[in-house]
C-alpha cells in the first residue's frame, strides 16, 4: 500500500505514545509556560525524572491525558485527566495553556474543551503549569513557586501517592475521593470510590455507586490513624487532620527512596503496592477487603460471584447473557447481564399458554435489600413473585418469604461443604425450560457415556501395556513400562542425570529405531498442570495444534503443544521435532524438556516463554509494542538467531537444515533473547553434504530460498537465505510478505533499490528513534543482502555471517540482485493448494501451517 493512500488518522495513531514506557529523545523540561502547548508525541519529566505527563491511549484508540511513574509500567498511571472526556483525533489534539491562565485540552475540530482548570479568575502571565517529583502536577506562579492555583491532588483518580489529601473541603462541601478505573484497560470512572465518610465521622469508606458501603477504616483519631487495625506498615506516617477548613488523611513516606501507592482497582479492592527492585514490579503489601468476595456486586445485574473461580470469578445465571461493553474489555462487568429471552408479565403466561417458571439455585449468599411478603409457605411466596412484573426471584424459610425487586445485585455461589447458604428461585421465560431440559438430557447422555467410555479406555490400555507396544499411524511407539508425574518434576535438577547410569530408563521414551532421551510424562499429571486443558491456559493454535501453558507445584511454568487430530502434520513432524531437537542444546534454541504419549494424544513438552514470539513486537501497529524492540535489543536478536543457526549447521552433533526460519518461530525469552523453535520440518544432512532434494517442498513462502521453492534444493544456505530475510525485516520492522511502497513491490527489491541508490538508511524502522550508529546499522543491511542473493554459492555461511556481525571494522562484500521471491504466507505443500491462512503465531510457541500431504 503506498504512503500516498494511508489516511492521515492512521498514519497519526502510529505515533501516539504511551509516555509511561518511553524515554525521550529531546529534552522538554517539566514546565509549560503560557502560549506553549503539549503535543500527542511530547511528555513533561518531573526534575529528578519520577514521574511524566504526557498522552495514552485507553480501549478502541480513545486518548487521555495523564501522569504515571516514568519509565515504569502500563499500571503506574497515577492521574487522568479526562477520564469522563476521552479524545479521538491524535493529529489535532493539545494541551494549551492559555493567557488567562487555565489550562485546555483541545482538539482543533472541536471549539469546545474536552477538559479545563476551569479556573473562574485571571491568572496572572508568570503561571506555569509543572510536573513535580511527587507525582503532583500544579499550576503555579512561576516568580513564586510556593503560590498553587490548582493541582491534580485536589482531583484524583484511582491512586493516591504520598504527600495527597483524602478527605473534605468544608467551605466548598467538595470530597477528595478516588475512583476506580472502569477496567484494567479503561480509565473512564467506575463503580467503586473511597473517601471520607460524608455523614461526619473520621472512617474512610468504600462504595459501591456511591451509595453502598462494604467496608470500613473504622474511626480514626488526630493522633494516630491507619486503614485498618492490623495494618502495620513501618515506612509509612498517616496524619489526620481536621479543623474548620477540611478534614483529610495524608500519609509520608519515611525512606525517600522507596515507592508506595495505594491503587482502588477495578474490582473494589484498594491496595497499597510497593515498588521492588530485585524483581522490577509492584508487590501488592495490602488490600481490602481481603476477599473479592466482600466486593459488593462486584459482577453486575444478574451476574453470580464464584468463589472457586479465581480466574474469572463472575459469570451469568442461566437464561442471562452477558451485558456486551462499549469496548468489550474482559474484566469490565460493571453492565452485568441481561434475560436471553423476556418474560411474559400478563399473568405471568406466554401467548401459547405457557408460563414463566422458576429455577432453583441452591446454596447461595443471597442478594441484600429483600422485601418481606406475609406468605404461609413457599408456594404462596412463588404466588406473589410470579404476579409481579418487576419480581425476577424469590426465597422461602422458616424466617418467611423474602422477594426481589428489579436486578439482583451482589448474589453469590457458594462451595459446597465451607459455608451454609440459602436456595434462591430465579423467574425465567418458558422458553429457557425447553432448554435447560435439552440441557438435562445431555447430561444423562454424559452420565453413561462417560463411564462406558472409561472402561473400554482401561480395557484398550490394560492390553496395549501387556501388549509392550503401541501401532500409531503407521509408526511404532515403544511402551516402557511407567510414566513420570509432571507436576512434582523439577526440571533444573532433573534433566542434568538424564545421562547418567543412575536414570532408569523406565522414564525414557524411544520413538521409532531412534533413541530419544525424554521424560516420558503421564496424560492425567499434563492434564492437571493445564488445568485440564482449560481455555484460560490456551495460548494459541498453530499448523501442528492447540498449545496450552502449564504450572508445576513449584511454581515453574512450561508449554505444552498439543498435536491435533485434524492437523496437516502427523506422526512424522512429532517424531522429527523430538528426535531432533531432543539432542540439541544450545542458549539460542528452544529447549524441549519431554513429552506424553497417551490416550491416543502426542504432546511435546517445551521450556515457557512470557515474552511470546518476535512477530507480536516487529509487526504489530501499536508504538508500544515495537519500542520494546528498541535497536539494542534487535541487535541481540539478530546476533542470536545467528549464532543459534551456526550452531545448527556446524557445532550440533547432527547438522541440521530448520526450513522455516521466520519471525513467528523465533521466541523471546523473560530477558527478550531468541530462541528458534518448530523443528517439525527440520532436516539431518551428512556433514559433507552439500545440499539434498524433495518432491515435498514445505515452509513458508517469502521466506524460501528459490532454488527451494522451485527446485526443491535445500542446504544450509537455504537457512541462510531465511535469515537474510529475517534480518531485513528485523531493521526495516516490515513484513516481507505483502510489502509494498510506491517504489517497488517486495521489502527485498526495496532494500536493493535503496542500497544502489545510496539511500539504505531509509530502510530503518524509525518508529523506534534512530539506533546509537547508523554506520551498524548500514552493515546490518549489507549483510542481509549478502545472504539474499540469488545464488546460493554467492551467499555466506552461518559462520561467515557471525564472523562480520563480530568484527564491525572488516569491509564486507558487494552484495549481488537478490532473489526477488513473493508469495502467500503459509506452509504449503507442491502437491496441495497453497493455503491463504496467515501465519499462526500464539503466545509462547510458534507452529507454522502445513497444508495435508
Amino acid at each position: 500500500m503506498g504512503t500516498d493512500t494511508t489516511p492521515p488518522q492512521l498514519f497519526f495513531l502510529l505515533v501516539v505514545v504511551l509516555f509511561h514506557c518511553i524515554a525521550c529523545f529531546s529534552d522538554a523540561g517539566d514546565t509549560i509556560s503560557v502560549g506553549q502547548s503539549l503535543s500527542v508525541d511530547d511528555t513533561r519529566i518531573s526534575k529528578g525524572s519520577k514521574f511524566e505527563l504526557g498522552f495514552f491511549t485507553g480501549p478502541a484508540s480513545k486518548i487521555f491525558l495523564g501522569s504515571c511513574h516514568k519509565n515504569f509500567d502500563v499500571k503506574d498511571i497515577v492521574w487522568v485527566a479526562n477520564r469522563e472526556n476521552p479524545l479521538s483525533d491524535p493529529s489535532s489534539l493539545s494541551l494549551q495553556l492559555l493567557d488567562d491562565g487555565n489550562l485546555v485540552l483541545l482538539e482543533s475540530s472541536s471549539e469546545t474543551p474536552f477538559w479545563s482548570t476551569n479556573l473562574m479568575y485571571t491568572l496572572p502571565n508568570s503561571t506555569e503549569a509543572v510536573i513535580l517529583d511527587d507525582g503532583n502536577f500544579v499550576l503555579r506562579d512561576g516568580s513564586n513557586p510556593s503560590t498553587i492555583f490548582w493541582e491534580s491532588f485536589d482531583h484524583p483518580t484511582n491512586v493516591w501517592l504520598p504527600g495527597a489529601k483524602l478527605g473534605i473541603d468544608k467551605i466548598t462541601g467538595k470530597a477528595k475521593q478516588f475512583v476506580s478505573w472502569k477496567s484494567s484497560e479503561d480509565p473512564a470512572p467506575g463503580m467503586y470510590s473511597f473517601g471520607l465518610d460524608p455523614s461526619g465521622s473520621s472512617q474512610f469508606i468504600l462504595q459501591w455507586n456511591r451509595s453502598q458501603v462494604y467496608w470500613s477504616t473504622g474511626v480514626g483519631n488526630e493522633k494516630s490513624f491507619s486503614l485498618a487495625p492490623d495494618m502495620v506498615i513501618n515506612d509509612l506516617n498517616f496524619s489526620f487532620v481536621s479543623d474548620e477548613k477540611e478534614s483529610y488523611l495524608t500519609y509520608s513516606v519515611r525512606n525517600n527512596s522507596s515507592r508506595f501507592m495505594f491503587v482502588l482497582e477495578p474490582s473494589g479492592q484498594i491496595q497499597l503496592l510497593t515498588w521492588s527492585d530485585g524483581p522490577w514490579n509492584w508487590t501488592e503489601t495490602w488490600s481490602r477487603p481481603e476477599s473479592l468476595s466482600e466486593v459488593y456486586a462486584l459482577c453486575g445485574k444478574f451476574g453470580v460471584y464464584q468463589e472457586n473461580f479465581s480466574n474469572n470469578p463472575c459469570a451469568c445465571l442461566e437464561g442471562f447473557e452477558r451485558l456486551p461493553t462499549e469496548d468489550n474489555v474482559q474484566d469490565d462487568w460493571s453492565g452485568g447481564c441481561v434475560r436471553k429471552s423476556p418474560l411474559q408479565c400478563e399473568n405471568g403466561t406466554h401467548a401459547n399458554g405457557k408460563k414463566d417458571w422458576f429455577l432453583k439455585i441452591p446454596n447461595v449468599r443471597l442478594p441484600i435489600n429483600p422485601k418481606a411478603y406475609p406468605a404461609a409457605n413457599a408456594k404462596r411466596c412463588e404466588f406473589a413473585c410470579m404476579n409481579g412484573c418487576s419480581c425476577p426471584a424469590y426465597a422461602h424459610d422458616s424466617s418467611g418469604c423474602m422477594i426481589w425487586e428489579g436486578g439482583l445485585l451482589n448474589l453469590q455461589q457458594l462451595s459446597d461443604g465451607r459455608e451454609t447458604g440459602q436456595d434462591i428461585y430465579l423467574r425465567l421465560a418458558a422458553d429457557e425450560r425447553q432448554s435447560t431440559k435439552r440441557n438435562r438430557w445431555k447430561v444423562w447422555l454424559v452420565a453413561v457415556l462417560v463411564p462406558a467410555t472409561g472402561l473400554i479406555s482401561l480395557c484398550l490400555c490394560i492390553y496395549f501395556s501387556r501388549k509392550g507396544k503401541l501401532k500409531v499411524q503407521g509408526g511404532e511407539v515403544q511402551e516402557k513400562a511407567t510414566s513420570i508425574d509432571i507436576l512434582l518434576f523439577d526440571f533444573n535438577t532433573e534433566l542434568s542425570g538424564m545421562n547418567d547410569a543412575s536414570y532408569s530408563e523406565d522414564n525414557v521414551r524411544r520413538i521409532g529405531t531412534k533413541d530419544v532421551e525424554l521424560p516420558l510424562f503421564s496424560y492425567e499429571s499434563v492434564s492437571a498442570a493445564t488445568n485440564n486443558f482449560s481455555t484460560e491456559n490456551k495460548l494459541g493454535r498453530g499448523g501442528f495444534g492447540p498449545v496450552y501453558k502449564g504450572e508445576l507445584l513449584n511454581g515453574e511454568e512450561i508449554a505444552m503443544k498439543m498435536l491435533s487430530k485434524r492437523s496437516g502434520q502427523g506422526l512424522e513432524e512429532f517424531r522429527n521435532e523430538a528426535t531432533l531437537i531432543a539432542k540439541l542444546q544450545h542458549r539460542n534454541l528452544v529447549r524441549l524438556l519431554g513429552c506424553c504419549i497417551e490416550h491416543d494424544e502426542k504432546i511435546l513438552i517445551y521450556e515457557y516463554m512470557p515474552n511470546k514470539s518476535l512477530d507480536f513486537y516487529l509487526f504489530d501497529a501499536d508504538p508500544i509494542k515495537k519500542k520494546m524492540l528498541d535497536w539494542g535489543t534487535r541487535m541481540r536478536i539478530i546476533e542470536g538467531v545467528a549464532q543459534g543457526l551456526l550452531y545448527l549447521h556446524q557445532y550440533s552433533r547432527l547438522r541440521i537444515i530448520h526450513r522455516d526460519l521466520k519471525p513467528s518461530n523465533i521466541l523471546l525469552d523473560g530477558e527478550m533473547n531468541p530462541k528458534i523453535s518448530d523443528f517439525g520440518m527440520a532436516r539431518i544432512v551428512g556433514d559433507n553434504a552439500t545440499h539434498a532434494d524433495t518432491n515435498r517442498i514445505v515452509g513458508t513462502y517469502g521466506y524460501m530460498a528459490p532454488e527451494y521453492a522451485m527446485e526443491g534444493r535445500y542446504s544450509i544456505k537455504s537457512d541462510v537465505f531465511s535469515f537474510g530475510v529475517l534480518l531485513l525485516e528485523i531493521v526495516s520492522g516490515k513484513k516481507n510478505k505483502g510489502f509494498n511502497s510506491n517504489e517497488s513491490f517486495g521489502l527485498l527489491i526495496y532494500a536493493w533499490e535503496l542500497w544502489r541508490e545510496d539511500r539504505s538508511l531509509e530502510l530503518m524502522d524509525l518508529t523506534i528513534g534512530y539506533p546509537p550508529s547508523t554506520s551498524e546499522m548500514l552493515r546490518f543491511i549489507n549483510i542481509g543482502l549478502l545472504c539474499v542473493q540469488e545464488k546460493p554459492a554467492d551467499r555466506p555461511t552461518m559462520s561467515d555471517v557471525v564472523s562480520m556481525i563480530s568484527n564491525q571494522h572488516t569491509p564486507l562484500p558487494v552484495p549481488k540482485q537478490p532473489a526477488f521471491t513473493i508469495g502467500g504466507g503459509s506452509s504449503t505443500d507442491t502437491n496441495s493448494t497453497t493455503s491463504s491462512a496467515e501465519n499462526c503465531s500464539i503466545n509462547d510457541v510458534t507452529v507454522s501451517i502445513m497444508e495435508a500431504r
